[in-house]
């Protein structure tokens, strides 16, 4: 019986390792292209394990797997595939991947294949910055596209986004592009109380972006018409797919600092510098010396008691925290995704926060076979707290200008605001008496029907909805500049709703073999409503006390209606044969209320052709050449951004004699168009080397006339401008870009992408003549807004004095270069522009095993900034104002050789808008990076985990430039009544330098 047993035993042992040899088995085959031709190197991998081999010189591999296994074969230019072992033979053919070609890009109104698009429009996927951790949807942008310049105004957590494509295109009319999300075009409109810009797509988690998609030339544009001239961009949110229910969590937290720190004087150096300064003036050592005594509140100034670092109050450290849950999934008839997410960040400025909450759902569902509807809605509220913009005296970052003799705050700890003591308002006292949230609710939502009429025909209709109520609220207490006034109290309000119902069908057919055709053909209706209100009270009980019903008195107050409208009709039909000759033809008639009566509609035509030169037989077989697309482009597209009535006599209430009336305000123009630009376009798109290098290249030249400008009016006429078409402004420039798989391998990939982008802006024609704006001007043949200064030729060696170039124009047409220390005696020149001529990008993607490595620098060359806050602060002591360390620097006696004038008290001497304060904005930066590990699905799994991954990111963590102010990109925002103009810098505060750590997760 025993024997019995062991025998059995001995024969189970045995059929179960025949068993599992018989699972173990080599699995050969070979791996082609779709023309049969053998892919050597080709990685076969066995999925979830280190065990993988490559093709030979002939496409031939041999690997041990066992059935059941899945292997993965990848290779660059192709589609990754994954197989499962049934057999000991596996042939295959890898399907072409020509740099995403299939991918599906949207065009307006419909969408395209990449390989079949024949104007200039770039793309971003949710895979290519899905491991970025960014504050805002403009951060996705910078230096992933060529001929787009993303600039943040400031380092404020609200602060305004210049987004510019291809150049500046117009004077008076907005500047910005046209958002597009799901169909929605946004309202844009900067709804602040105190000229600081608020970035209007703050409202969106970036964790929700699925495709950004930028329609740069004409072509691609004209199909918004009025919209298109500063391109668009076109933002899709993600959608639901056909799976089982995905959940993601992403979670984050990060520290921010001020990117850059300038050196101003400390207290003694302060004491040294304005003795002498007062000295050379003629003031006496006494009296100097009472002045340092009442700066410094009665401190002990001649022991060092005070030594206050007013940047140091200003600049503080920042916290992000960042957490986004996100749900997906659906069956054949219905997909769904909803997200919502949480964000609060404590800026770099202090009292600058910010705290938003999302919420995000879109359903798309089956109908019948033969139709579907949808619908997504976003809701966002966000909350903003600041003290002031970059213009105010009250700025955190003006308080640089304090003396560091003067005490921040008195011994009781509240801030000193002794007016002898500050120069001006001291910040914290508003920090501490005051109140200044503004709170933004957004609500986007678009509803859609996409209905088949036959095979060939088929209906869609959208409703459009957005709308933006912002609501601000301002108390400025006992501590305040308004302290006399028993404080001051603002409550405004501004609501704009905007509907947008468009309609169109679109007809796709297939024509014999060769010929595929489509034609699109709709209308769109749109109306924006605005209405405002604000109520300013004064007299105040308490600090304690902010809410305008505690006012005393109503100081002030009003309310605003108004809308505006447009009326639309567009088609576009496309033609494609033999998958090499692309056609491409729009049209497009828009009519606007802000027009005069005779001129509200307008026509916007585009064309534009391809040929796909890799699929004739000469190239079809290509290993070097492996794909090439010529295109060219033509279109016309235009800008209605300007005021609502601007084409219209208006009058306003007034009153004379105690009698009420009304009186003219503004002169119109019955005559005022559209503002038009035309654009071509030539451009190219190539592989090499069965697509391991791929690129793009653009030249581009766009001409805008009938600019919508506000033209000055002699004073006699009873107004001072009147907004007419002149003009005419010209943007050329070409744009390069170049990705490469450098390694592709299941362990091992290497990508590396680089762009180019040249611009160069010229005012063509402005036949009312030059316009100066402060320190710019705006002439015939030049950039537009220049800088009109000034040249500054440095300091006499022999007196110290500040000296300028005369620049008076000699008989031969030449400049006089001799020098005056009299700056009325010279003239002033146009030199630098604010824009940049040159911007580059260079994104680096790295993945090891388990690891990932990403990094972005970006470049902008050519470009200008004008510090109107560098005759306080580098002044050679004119003012009190603190000052550079620079000044250190200065001519003390003859001889001296320096650009640094004698220090004098109350005397100019070099403080004139000249180019001793514009300064090259040359820089490279790293902009963001990021190094993450996600764990081996093998071990997450066990945990009912998809993906655990783990990551640093790091943002503006490196800068390399030679500009002597905070950030070469940080300018002041536009505010009329300081004099602050287009690429200049007012104590602007510097972008925040962001250390993140943060976890992703799906289950």
């Amino acid at each position: 019986m025993k024997n019995l047993i062991k025998l059995s035993i001995a024969m189970a042992m045995l059929i179960c390792s025949g068993l599992i040899q018989a699972q173990e088995k080599t699995i050969t085959g070979t791996v082609t292209d779709p023309s049969g031709i053998p892919l050597p190197g080709t990685n076969i991998l066995v999925k979830n394990t280190n065990n993988g081999v490559q093709t030979d010189f002939d496409g031939n591999y041999a690997i041990e797997a066992n059935t059941g296994d899945i292997l993965i074969f990848s290779y660059v230019g192709f589609e990754t595939q994954e197989v499962t072992v049934t057999g000991s033979v596996i042939n295959l053919i890898l399907k072409d991947n020509v740099e995403g070609l299939d991918q599906v890009v949207l065009i307006g109104y419909g969408s395209s294949s990449k390989k079949e698009i024949t104007t200039s429009v770039s793309s971003i996927r949710a895979g290519e910055i899905a491991d970025i951790n960014t504050p805002s949807v403009q951060s996705l942008m910078t230096s992933k596209v060529t001929g787009v310049q993303i600039t943040q105004l400031s380092g404020r957590v609200e602060s305004g986004i210049k987004v510019r494509i291809r150049g500046i295109s117009t004077v008076g009319a907005s500047q910005e592009p046209l958002y597009v999300l799901d169909g929605v075009p946004l309202i844009n409109d900067d709804e602040s109380i105190n000229n600081s810009p608020i970035n209007p797509l703050i409202g969106l988690n970036p964790n929700d972006i699925d495709s950004i998609d930028f329609l740069k030339d004409a072509s691609a544009a004209a199909i918004y018409g009025a919209r298109g001239t500063n391109g668009v961009i076109i933002i899709t949110t993600k959608k639901g797919k056909t799976e089982k229910t995905k959940v993601t969590l992403n979670t984050a937290s990060g520290w921010s600092f001020a990117t850059n720190k300038r050196e101003y004087l400390d207290a003694e150096q302060y004491v040294d510098f304005y003795t002498e300064a007062a000295l050379n003036s003629g003031l006496s050592l006494g009296e100097i010396e009472n002045q340092f005594d009442q700066l410094s509140l009665g401190r002990d100034w001649r022991n060092n008691e005070v030594d206050t670092d007013w940047q140091d109050l200003a600049l503080v450290e920042g916290i992000t925290q960042d957490i986004d849950l996100s749900a997906s999934g659906g069956s054949e008839k219905i997909t769904y995704f909803v997200s919502t997410s949480y964000n609060k960040t404590e800026g770099i400025i202090l009292g600058n926060e910010l705290d938003r909450y999302t919420l995000r759902g879109k359903v798309d569902a089956d109908i019948t076979e033969k139709s579907k509807v949808g619908v997504n809605i976003n809701i966002s509220k966000v909350t903003i707290d600041r003290l002031s913009n970059d213009n105010a005296f009250i700025s955190p970052l003006q308080s640089i200008g304090q003396s560091p003799l003067t005490p921040a705050l008195l011994e009781d700890g509240t801030a000193n605001v002794d007016g002898n003591s500050t120069l001006f308002q001291n910040f914290l006292g508003q920090e501490q008496t005051g109140r200044f949230v503004t709170d933004i609710w957004r609500t986007t939502a678009n509803i859609y029907g996409d209905f088949y009429i036959n095979d060939y025909l088929r209906l869609k209709s959208e409703i459009g909805y957005d709308s933006n109520n912002q609501n601000a609220e301002r108390f400025s207490g006992s501590l305040t500049e308004f302290a006399s006034a028993g404080g001051v109290g603002t409550v405004s309000n501004a609501i704009t709703e905007r509907y947008i119902l468009t309609n169109y069908l679109t007809y796709k057919r297939t024509l014999g073999d060769t010929v595929d055709f489509s034609a699109t053909l709709g209308g769109s209706f749109e109306e924006t409503n605005r209405k405002s209100q604000f109520t300013i009270g004064q007299g105040f009980p308490s600090d304690d006390l902010q809410t305008l019903d505690n006012a005393v008195l109503i100081t002030n107050g009003g309310s605003n209606k108004t809308k505006y409208n447009f009326l639309s009709y567009f088609a576009r039909s496309r033609f494609s044969i033999a998958e090499k000759y692309l056609f491409n033809l729009s049209i497009r008639r828009d009519g606007s209320s802000r027009f005069g009566q005779d001129s509200q509609f307008g026509w916007f035509p585009a064309a534009s052709a391809a040929w796909i030169v890799s699929n004739e037989r000469f190239l079809n077989n290509s290993y070097f050449l492996s794909n090439l697309k010529l295109r060219g482009s033509w279109g016309i597209t235009g800008n209605a951004e300007i005021g609502d009535f601007a084409s219209k006599d208006l009058y306003g209430v007034t009153t004379y004699n105690e009698r009420l009336g009304v009186s003219p305000i503004q002169l119109g123009d019955n005559e005022l168009r559209w503002e038009k630009t035309t654009q071509y376009d030539l451009g190219a798109n190539f592989g090499l080397f069965n697509n391991t290098i791929t690129g793009e290249f653009d030249y581009y030249n766009k001409t805008t006339n009938d600019l919508l400008f506000n033209q000055p009016l002699p004073g006699t006429s009873g107004f001072t401008s009147i907004v007419r078409n002149i003009g005419e402004i010209v943007n050329k420039g070409f744009e390069v870009s170049v990705n490469a798989r450098i390694i592709s391998k299941p362990s091992l990939t290497w990508n590396v992408s680089t762009l180019f982008t040249k611009n160069k802006n010229e005012v063509t024609d402005l036949p009312s003549g030059d316009i100066i704006d402060g320190v710019n001007i705006i002439r015939k043949g030049e950039t537009i807004s220049s800088f009109y200064l000034y040249e500054y030729a440095g300091v006499d060696p022999s007196n110290g004095d500040a000296l300028f170039y005369t620049n008076t124009i000699n008989t031969d047409g030449s400049l006089d270069k001799t020098t005056t220390n009299n700056v009325s005696k010279a003239s002033k020149i146009v030199t630098g522009n604010p824009f940049p001529e040159y911007q580059i990008g260079f994104t680096n993607t790295l993945k090891v095993n388990d690891f990932d490595f990403q990094f972005t620098f970006q470049g902008e060359f050519g470009a200008s900034i004008f510090d109107q806050a560098g005759k306080f602060t580098s002044g050679n002591g004119k003012f009190f104002d603190n000052q550079t360390i620079d000044q250190l620097d200065r001519w003390q006696n003859p001889g001296d050789i320096t650009d640094v004038p004698q220090a004098r008290l109350n005397q100019e001497n070099g403080q004139a808008d000249s180019t001793r304060y514009l300064d090259e904005a040359d820089f490279i930066r790293l902009r963001n990076i990021t190094l993450g590990y996600t764990i081996n699905p093998i071990f997450s799994k066990r945990f009912f985990l998809e993906k655990v991954r783990f990551y640093f990111s790091g943002i503006n963590l490196l800068t390399i430039t030679d500009y002597d102010g905070y950030d070469p990109e940080s300018t002041a925002d536009f505010n009329g009544n300081s004099g602050v103009r287009t690429g200049t810098s007012f104590y602007s505060a510097p972008p925040a330098k962001t250390y993140t750590l943060g976890i992703n997760i799906e289950f």
